[in-house]
């Protein structure tokens, strides 16, 4: 509990210093003017490419986890169910996605994520092993995917990136880096798991004799237990090729859905002038440079780089409302609704017991 007010407290200053430094100076009412004649059709697109981008998880989790439960005889379709109730339906598995993302966007670099969907997924008598195989899949995805984008827009669009993005640039290929030793460490743990033990073993060893660490023989076991899951991931993949390309096709989709999100916004304040190529590509590049910093939400760093790369995109008197729109709805929004169905979850489970 003591853990949950600290991230909270934390959550909740970041935001209202980070607003306080954007807003703080600025014509209030002009800005509210803006919002105010945002176009409601492309409101509405925004919105949904939102709503998309969580939902988009939640379908893959139900297609992965729909997918392990057919049987090998009949191929039927075999769902969770706790007493009469089936739990593993398409909707449930986006409620499982609202969660993460509402316990990702309130800890430091999305790790709560995770383990509160495990939890869920387990309440609801899924099995622990094929629970963990299907969220480590799309997690490992998602990353692949956002290193292959950041890569490829480095590739190909180096130059105009490093152009438009100035001061920040370094801090695209320090979020592009973070992303890929992410991506390494995990590729590792699935194909050579007994070299990451060893390794990690090495590690440890040294932290113990710089007195950093205490010796403590569950970390190996949470090690081995790492290892092994993402062991098992791939196995299953091998198995399934066909649900692989799937998931990465949704995952492409889910990815580009938050950028394009921006230019939705572009449109509706009335702006021209700018490709949808370019606006797509700097939202891109704001993702992946603030995707693992250890912030709760990114928060702070996400909206400083924003205005900053979006200056010369957007008008003056639009720069300020297009970042509330978009960082609203990609975010704050998603995370309202995230809260509201893990409060209902929490007190459905509380209720159940």
């Amino acid at each position: 509990m003591k853990k949950k007010i600290l991230q909270t407290v934390l959550f909740l200053g970041i935001m209202f210093l980070t607003f306080y430094t954007l807003l703080h100076g600025q014509n209030l009412s002009e800005i509210y003017q803006a919002v105010k004649n945002m176009s409601v059709p492309y409101l509405i697109a925004a919105a949904g490419l939102a709503l998309f981008f969580v939902c988009a998880e939640g379908s893959m989790i139900w297609y992965l986890l729909t997918s392990m439960r057919k049987k090998t005889d009949s191929q039927t379709t075999v769902l969770c169910v706790v007493g009469k109730e089936k739990v593993c339906s398409l909707w449930r598995c986006i409620q499982y996605s609202f969660i993460g993302f509402f316990y990702s966007g309130i800890t430091p670099s999305a790790t709560g994520g995770q383990p509160v969907q495990l939890y869920y997924m387990n309440k609801d008598g899924n099995k622990g092993s094929d629970s963990t195989i299907v969220l480590m899949t799309v997690a490992v995805i998602y990353k692949i995917v956002l290193v292959v984008l950041g890569v490829g827009m480095l590739l190909f669009c180096g130059g105009a990136l490093k152009t438009e993005l100035q001061s920040f640039f370094p801090l695209y290929l320090l979020g592009l880096a973070l992303n890929t030793v992410a991506v390494a460490v995990v590729l590792a743990a699935m194909l050579f798991p007994q070299w990451m033990i060893v390794v990690w073993a090495w590690v440890e060893k040294q932290f113990i004799r710089l007195d950093i660490w205490k010796a403590n023989p569950q970390r190996m076991d949470k090690v081995q237990t790492f290892t092994g899951n993402y062991r098992n991931a791939v196995d299953w993949l091998k198995q399934h090729p066909g649900k692989l390309i799937v998931v990465i096709a949704v995952t492409f989709l889910q990815r580009c859905s938050v950028f394009l999100l921006t230019y939705m916004v572009y449109l509706g304040l009335g702006q021209a002038g700018t490709s949808i190529q370019e606006v797509v590509l700097l939202q891109a590049s704001v993702y992946i440079a603030v995707d693992m910093l250890p912030l709760p939400g990114a928060q702070g760093i996400t909206e400083l780089m924003y205005r900053s790369v979006f200056a010369p995109v957007f008008s003056k008197g639009s720069l300020i409302p297009s970042m509330l729109i978009s960082r609203g709805l990609n975010f704050y929004f998603l995370l309202l609704a995230g809260a509201g169905v893990t409060a209902a979850n929490h007190f459905l489970v509380k209720k159940k017991i």
